[in-house]
């Protein structure tokens, strides 16, 4: 379909996952639906949760993949095929445990690293070359094993800097989207400012 566009939060359905780190992708697109009003619907023959929007004369699609997230490419590649969303179009949402808490960083394209959300679609898609906003999650140091930590929730220090994080990927997706992809890297990739250090200098 001419002029829409596809947004994916990454993550794993269920309570029991909800709001851990591993599921930024997910609270980030959550946050887009709220802004925008946008009601989520379950689409079997996706395996996903669906909500719809029109922004800036453009018509939008936010997408959560119910599969699991080692499997998100089962629905990313359907939801894709079906609408015939340009590759340009999409933007993927999703935790990145190699970059520091706090950090963002949007690229047109890339190799998964090691992330099995993106290797899935990767896989389904047969390229590369599509837009992905990592949302640092940092990594506990030295550890190599990070199930458990990844999928942990954020602890009470952490929250105020999370709460501001998932705003700025928010604006950083909705620039995406009224800008491009060069604006939207150059205005907001970075380390986004801890609201605790801002009390600690005044």
């Amino acid at each position: 379909m001419e002029n829409l566009y596809l947004i994916v939060g990454l993550g794993n359905p269920g309570a029991e996952y909800a709001r851990t780190r591993h599921n930024a992708g997910f609270q980030v697109a959550d946050r887009l639906a709220q802004r925008w009003q946008a009601g989520w619907t379950y689409e079997k023959k996706f395996n996903a949760r669906l909500a719809a929007a029109a922004r800036n004369n453009r018509r939008v699609l936010l997408c959560e993949p119910q599969t699991y997230m080692n499997a998100s490419g089962q629905t990313v590649g359907a939801v894709v095929a079906f609408y015939r969303v340009p590759l340009t179009g999409l933007l993927v949402v999703v935790d990145d445990a190699d970059l520091p808490l706090g950090e963002l960083r949007l690229r047109p394209g890339g190799s998964s690293g090691g992330h099995h959300g993106l290797e899935s679609i990767e896989q389904h898609l047969g390229t590369r070359d599509y837009a992905r906003l990592r949302i640092g999650i940092g990594r506990q140091r030295g550890a190599r094993e990070i199930t458990a930590y990844v999928l942990g929730r954020f602890n009470s220090t952490e929250a105020p800097l999370v709460d501001r994080v998932l705003t700025v990927a928010s604006d950083q997706a909705e620039t995406w989207l009224g800008a491009g992809i060069a604006k939207a890297m150059s205005q907001f990739n970075g380390v986004v400012t801890d609201p605790a250090n801002e009390r600690n200098e005044q």
